[in-house]
This record gives C-alpha cells, structure tokens and sequence, in this order.
C-alpha cells in the first residue's frame, strides 16, 4: 500500500506578469519534503525545476532569477 499525504501550497506561489505575459507560480511539497517549483503558462504548459529547494523563499528566488536572466518567455511554451 502506497503512503498518501497531502500537498501543502507555499502562501508564495503566485502569479508573476513581465511585458504582458504572465505564468502562475506554484511552490508545494509533501509531506515534509523540500519544495518544489512548478511554473504554468498561459497554455497550460508546465515547467517543473529538477532541484527541490529546502525553503520557499529560495524558490520563489529561484524564479524571479530566472525570468530576470532569461526572460519571461523562457517559461511560456506554445499553444496546445
């Protein structure tokens, strides 16, 4: 039998609009894990980091670099 807990949503996530463009942030873990970064484009597109992170707030700051460096659009696929 597999072990069930349930997701707990960063007060964090959040939506982030550079240029007109805007992807929902979301920023979870389960049961006591690291968090996890999953960014959802306007098409439903999922990006999800590889690494956890041990806080929110390093997430969050995971993010916001990555749009400043790269750019918003980095994160935003094609429509289905």
């Amino acid at each position: 039998m597999e072990d069930e807990f349930d997701l707990e949503e960063s007060p964090l996530s959040q939506e982030i609009s550079v240029g007109g463009k805007t992807v929902d942030v979301q920023i979870y873990r389960g049961g006591g894990s690291d968090w996890i970064l999953e960014v959802v484009d306007e098409f439903r597109n999922s990006t999800v980091w590889d690494d956890q992170f041990p806080s929110d707030q390093e997430a969050l700051n995971e993010v916001k670099a990555t749009i400043e460096k790269e750019g918003i659009e980095s994160l935003i696929g094609l429509p289905s």
